[in-house]
């Protein structure tokens, strides 16, 4: 068999609801995404591992829940070391050993080892990070001008091209291979920037840059480097995998001058349309170079729509990011790590619908089996292959399914019940109310073939069901994985502070 070329294209903070075949209601026309729909797979009960952006790109590329990794809450921030630990396989080097020529273009934002001019530690203190100019250890210690270890190269991509961390998050600079393309040397944002709020849902966060480094070009000029790496790939036969976590619709929310005003929804729904463009573009280029047929194009959000959009302004106007689920991005709800999913590759796929449950971490363990190749123990622990709903049989593939939220909590999910180890919803929202939780139940038990909005808990009618739920979380953890094999050791301690009352 002819080995495929793979294109994963990763949106950011892209919600559910935002995708016209996914969403009745949606006030955005995707045509490109819903044409990829319509040819492919589409995954309606998709999910990242985290509903939040690292930890979700951690999984997506290891096989193995985020939660597993040093980073047990939160994202990397700015300068902060790679959470892929050293010599761990990924999907990329899973592929380079099978001949696969490998890229990544895009925010990486899974950190790298910054040459430092002090002893000052990769981790660093989270009471400042948010103080993103703090001579203690964000930026200034680091030196630009030498070269980076541990980057998306020693994850086993051949090239990579992109930024650190999101779009409009220092530091502002071009990132390719193992070196910065520039030395900061001015700061580029709003120094009045306010995290989580919608009134600066179109500015940059205040950190140093390069001076040749424009937010609003980053999108386009990653865009064109996909396409130029594709003409790149299409000069031989041999197979390729490109990697494309692109930067929209995080904010800062910057469509550029021709999209401006489309949507009719504000700056929100004409990123999405930017984006549904981007994802034409690259339709339209494998059919321009005769690979349509040989590749597998798979197009997915990260994790849910960010709450600092104008959710509220959005609503008013008909459009939900979150569709009828609960919650945004950060959330332990389906509005933080439901997402969109598809799967196009039309040598296998017939074109349908699935409603089983997959998650992103499921894409190696599926693209091994597809490929022959026998994983070992330590590595995708947590990885089930999707291949038999690949080739059309949409019996369910996982047992149960767990996800994380931003203050680091966990949800384990088996058949239609979902419990949830915590009180509230474990994201951003919780940071601007003053809601008192002291007399709500510790944890939260949903029937989501009944209540796919998450407002009916349950757990006191059904205390058998969370003893039985909190058991199966309990020997997720312990044994290191969830698929079968040799028990595997966490990173870092089996039992931090974000889990401790399932232990209680």
């Amino acid at each position: 068999m002819k080995k495929p070329n793979i294109i994963l294209m990763l949106a950011d903070d892209l919600g559910y609801g935002d995708i016209s075949c996914l969403n009745p209601n949606s006030r955005i026309h995707t045509k490109n995404l819903d044409q990829l729909a319509s040819e492919g797979l589409n995954c309606t009960d998709a999910h990242a591992t985290s509903a939040l952006c690292s930890p979700s790109r951690y999984g997506l590329l290891t096989g193995r829940y985020n939660w597993r990794s040093w980073l047990k809450s939160q994202v990397l921030i700015a300068t902060e070391d790679n959470m892929i630990e050293e010599g761990r396989m990924t999907i990329a080097s899973m592929l380079k050993g099978q001949g696969y020529r490998t890229a990544c273009i895009g925010k990486w934002h899974l950190g790298v080892q910054w040459a430092r001019t002090n002893n000052a530690p990769p981790q660093l203190d989270y009471s400042k990070m948010y103080d993103w100019a703090d001579p203690n250890g964000w930026h200034t210690n680091v030196d630009y001008s030498k070269p980076y270890k541990n980057g998306p190269n020693d994850c086993g991509f051949d090239y990579f091209f992109g930024i650190a961390n999101s779009l409009g998050t220092p530091p502002h600079i071009y990132m390719e291979n193992d070196h910065a393309l520039g030395v900061p040397d001015t700061m580029i944002g709003d120094p009045e920037h306010v995290l989580f709020s919608p009134k600066t849902a179109l500015t940059s966060i205040y950190g140093p840059g390069a001076s040749d480094y424009v937010p609003e070009n980053v999108a386009m000029e990653l865009q064109n480097k996909i396409l130029d790496q594709i003409d790149e790939y299409a000069k031989s036969d041999d197979p390729f995998f490109i990697y494309y976590p692109c930067t929209p619709v995080h904010v800062p929310l910057l469509p550029t001058e021709e999209f401006q005003g489309k949507s009719g929804l504000g700056p929100y729904g004409d990123f999405v349309l930017m984006l549904d463009y981007m994802v034409g573009e690259i339709m339209h280029k494998l059919e321009e170079k005769g690979l349509k047929e040989d590749t597998i194009f798979i197009f997915a959000s990260d994790n849910g729509c960010g709450s600092n959009v104008d959710y509220p302004g959005l609503i008013s106007k008909g459009h939900n990011p979150s569709y009828v689920f609960r919650g945004a991005k950060g959330d332990i709800y389906d509005g933080g790590h439901k997402i969109p999913y598809i799967i196009s590759y039309p040598n296998m796929i017939e074109p349908g619908t699935c409603n089983a449950t997959v998650s992103l971490c499921d894409l190696m363990a599926t693209l091994a089996e597809l490929l022959d190749i026998k994983l070992p123990d330590a590595a995708a622990e947590d990885s089930i292959s999707n291949l038999s709903l690949w080739k059309g049989d949409r019996e369910p593939v996982r047992g149960d399914i767990v996800y994380s939220c931003l203050m680091g909590n966990l949800a384990i999910q088996k058949g239609d019940w979902r419990l949830e180890f915590l009180p509230r919803s474990g994201g951003a929202s919780e940071m601007f109310n003053n809601f008192d939780y002291s007399d709500s139940p510790k944890f939260q038990l949903y029937n989501m073939r009944g209540d796919v909005g998450e407002r009916c808990n349950l757990m006191d009618k059904h205390p058998d069901i969370v003893e039985d739920l909190t058991e199966l979380m309990k020997k997720r953890i312990e044994d290191g994985r969830t698929t079968a094999g040799a028990e595997q050791k966490n990173t870092g301690p089996v039992m931090w502070k974000e889990i401790q009352n399932i232990y209680e």
